[in-house]
């Protein structure tokens, strides 16, 4: 994996190990040589994992939309920063830009961008490693959820373990590094794509 996206929040929230462990997943891909790709702010857990990587000489790409360039503080150190149309096209240039994701603890928009990028992959639009950070039990509660979505039959277990989860950054690079992409669907006409 050359590039990693990093979905998180805008916010700090008030848990100071999240916050040192974004700082601290930002060093890790820059030490590993992985361009971080993430929404250009200096602020939030998007903020503190792009600080990582600036602090440590990795590169970064920030790929924020237009209405929210004036919005958002964004950060002067970016390698790179992509001004997009909408919230959607963001996405699909993160999408483009990266070979993996991870998600790190946000909110409503991070939850959006995990699930889209998500069924894109159980789709088979694409065959990248989705992982969620689970940093101090974060996502606990949502891991469960997806135990529940097998056990009541909207959820395959071959697409519940296709998001790989790990309490610790060096595991869940290694998990991402050894992920093998499920098969595209049999129904899927994937020449319509």
């Amino acid at each position: 994996m050359k590039s990693i996206a990093v979905f998180c929040g805008a916010s700090l929230g008030n848990d100071a190990l999240i916050i040192s462990e974004a700082h601290q997943l930002g060093k890790t891909l820059a030490e590993q040589d992985i361009t971080l790709v993430y929404g250009a702010a200096k602020i939030g857990i998007m903020g503190e994992v792009a600080q990582g990587v600036i602090d440590h000489k990795g590169k970064v790409i920030g790929v924020i939309p237009h209405f929210l360039k004036t919005k958002e503080i964004v950060s002067a150190a970016l390698t790179e920063l992509v001004v997009t149309k909408n919230m959607h096209d963001r996405k699909v240039v993160m999408y483009e830009k990266s070979d993996g994701f991870i998600i790190m603890p946000g909110g409503f928009g991070t939850m959006d961008e995990f699930f889209e990028i998500t069924t894109w992959g159980q789709l088979g639009l694409h065959k990248k490693p989705i992982g969620i950070l689970n940093t101090n039990g974060f996502y606990d509660a949502l891991i469960h959820q997806f135990e529940i979505m097998v056990s009541r039959g909207f959820l395959t277990q071959e697409n519940r373990e296709a998001v790989v989860v790990a309490n610790e950054i060096d595991q869940l690079l290694e998990k991402m590094k050894n992920y093998k992409p499920l098969p595209a669907p049999k129904w899927l006409n994937t020449e319509r794509i």
